[in-house]
């Protein structure tokens, strides 16, 4: 779509007159602006031009941009003048298994940047399309989508808890290299979590207990904020087990494999043993002395002294292990 000789992107807006998607312009953020309701604007992959809207039309901080031009912050709360930013995560598809989701929030506004999927969004795009009345309380609308973000986490550390089962079971069975390649990338996946899951209890711990707040806040939103703070404590807890769940996988696959080598390693000692006498009777018959030339010759000296010696030494050798239980 052409837009005075530039494209134009579109976002998605959730306000008092339904729920769709949008020309992201000046003219259509201003026209929601002037509405005087509250407002969910949803921003995928933004673009240098949009941040230059946000700039220019919300009026947000400098610095509040620069974070969102720099994804790969740490979950905080910036709180400004008329408008507080938030950086959150939850679960996605990608490769890092995380979404990072930058909230401008405000009393009449509320502005998701994102540049990786959220599945979490759409679930609450659809609960609040199906309301008959517009959005009041944008406390609330901003719990939902943290609620969902969070909350996204759960199915992600249930297939976590399968798959550590699975890979225990399978590595007394047979341990493999594809098997140890798995537990480190999962332990991989893990601190990743951690890393961000970690800051944002914390975070909320702080907004749970009034040492930080939002925007038009209520005693009764701080209720639902708590809930949230509740599930990060689980998640938080979740994450450091399956962590330690993997550590012993880990000292599974390693024990696994070390009584596999010795057993390797016995049954190559027990051949070894075996044949050490059988070469000491052949390197002694084989000594060139005259007396055993001229006296162990034909076949009978051949069969007794040659082959008898070694056969019955070979089998004393495997009755007496058999005995002492070596094998």
């Amino acid at each position: 779509m052409e837009h005075e000789g530039k494209r134009t992107r579109s976002c998605h807006v959730i306000h008092r007159d339904g729920n769709g998607e949008v020309d992201f312009t000046r003219e259509s953020v201003e026209k929601l602006l002037a509405g005087g309701s509250f407002f969910w604007l949803d921003l995928d992959r933004p673009t240098p031009d949009d941040f230059v809207i946000l700039r220019d039309v919300f009026k947000f901080h400098p610095l509040a941009i620069e974070d969102s031009e720099n994804f790969g912050q740490r979950a905080k709360i910036d709180d400004y003048d008329d408008f507080a930013l938030l950086v959150l995560f939850g679960a996605s598809t990608d490769e890092d298994q995380l979404v990072e989701v930058h909230c401008f929030y405000g009393e009449h506004f509320l502005v998701t940047v994102h540049r990786d999927e959220a599945p979490a969004f759409t679930e609450v795009r659809d609960r609040f399309a199906k309301r008959a009345q517009p959005i009041e309380h944008g406390a609330r609308l901003l719990y939902r989508i943290v609620e969902g973000l969070v909350d996204s986490f759960f199915p992600l550390l249930a297939d976590f808890d399968d798959r550590i089962d699975e890979l225990e079971n399978q590595t007394f069975l047979n341990a493999t290299d594809a098997q140890l390649q798995e537990i480190f990338a999962m332990k991989k996946l893990l601190v990743g979590l951690r890393k961000a899951i970690t800051p944002q209890r914390d975070m909320f711990a702080r907004l749970a207990g009034g040492i930080t707040t939002l925007p038009g806040m209520t005693p009764d939103d701080e209720r639902y904020f708590r809930d949230v703070y509740d599930h990060l404590i689980r998640i938080s807890d979740l994450v450091d087990t399956y962590r330690d769940l993997l550590t012993s996988s880990m000292d599974v696959y390693l024990s696994t494999v070390s009584n596999r080598l010795n057993a390797v390693m016995k049954q190559l000692t027990v051949i070894a043993t075996i044949f050490l006498p059988l070469a000491w009777i052949t390197g002694f018959f084989g000594q060139n002395y005259g007396w055993m030339v001229r006296h162990i010759s034909g076949w009978p000296a051949f069969a007794v002294g040659g082959v008898g010696l070694e056969v019955g030494a070979a089998v004393m050798m495997l009755v007496y292990f058999k005995r002492r239980g070596w094998f």
